[in-house]
């Protein structure tokens, strides 16, 4: 089947305000996403549909895996480590003390254990938002100047980063190596949705979730549009490839900025799922 004709599911009906950043924990089987708004972490098992969650301290725009076992949170205060035995938050390090009117929104775990993440103006109106990474204990400032920032993605060899600038609904591509990242580009644009979570899959497509745009976006490595996964709701946020074949696409939505559409799109912040034909890549671990 076409990746265009394939239908998405609806997997659990969590009716989240804000979901974001799912991404695939291979150990415990099993996909973390966040409600940013809601405060909340959720766990969704990929094989039973187990489901579980748990508060978080503040906003929190991503949970991703780390070496030991925990998971790295993006909360509005800075890094935290969360013990999903415990259920405990532990902070790492602040980023950002000096831009309180920011939080933190997406992140990705490159080849190298490192993490990308981005911080956007909460109330979207400043362009106060900044791209880092985090590695041996240190973060680091690589750009800057985004209202809302989304992802950041590798390329499968590692040699292009992209990164959204999501009012602008531009995606800026830039070349990268050894950690550093430098030539930032317009990549593509999109005029149907605001550009939002971004993932790559193992031969080089570029999917953009698409607030406002129906759907996930799909862009070949040289930025021309080549396809759109169609969704029954408006809010797309971000797709990611789990699975034991990394070919379960699971897509959080949101209700966000659409409360007065729920009555006719109902299942607006579930997360979804669908079967692909092109796997994505093996999810990285922060190492800490």
């Amino acid at each position: 089947m076409p990746i265009q004709d394939a239908a998405p599911e609806l997997v659990w009906d969590i009716q989240a305000e804000l979901g974001e950043g799912p991404v695939w924990d291979a150990d415990r089987r099993c996909v973390w996403f966040v409600d940013i708004k809601g405060h909340k972490l959720h766990r969704y098992g990929h094989d039973d549909g187990a489901t579980h969650s748990w508060d978080t301290p503040d906003q929190t725009g991503f949970a991703l895996p780390a070496t030991d076992g925990s998971l790295v949170c993006g909360v509005r205060s800075g890094l935290h480590r969360f013990d999903p035995d415990t259920g405990r938050f532990g902070l790492i390090t602040p980023v950002e003390a000096d831009r309180p009117q920011n939080r933190l929104n997406d992140g990705f775990v490159a080849p190298d254990g490192s993490l990308w993440f981005g911080s956007m103006d909460d109330s979207e109106e400043q362009q106060t938002g900044a791209l880092y990474r985090f590695a041996d204990g240190i973060v680091t400032r690589h750009d800057d100047g985004y209202g809302v920032t989304n992802g950041p993605a590798l390329s499968p060899d590692g040699r292009t980063l992209y990164h959204h600038d999501t009012l602008q609904k531009r995606i800026y591509a830039f070349d990268h190596a050894a950690g550093r990242i430098s030539n930032r580009r317009l990549f593509a644009e999109t005029p149907d949705g605001y550009c939002d979570g971004p993932s790559v899959d193992s031969a080089g497509t570029l999917l953009v979730g698409l607030f406002n745009g129906w759907g996930v976006a799909r862009f070949a490595p040289d930025g021309e549009r080549i396809g759109t996964i169609r969704f029954p709701v408006q809010t797309v946020t971000k797709a990611a490839f789990c699975g034991d074949d990394l070919s379960d696409l699971y897509c959080t939505t949101a209700w966000l900025g659409n409360a007065d559409k729920r009555q006719a799109q109902p299942t607006l912040g579930g997360l979804y799922r669908l079967r692909v034909e092109i796997p994505g890549l093996p999810q990285n671990r922060i190492k800490l």
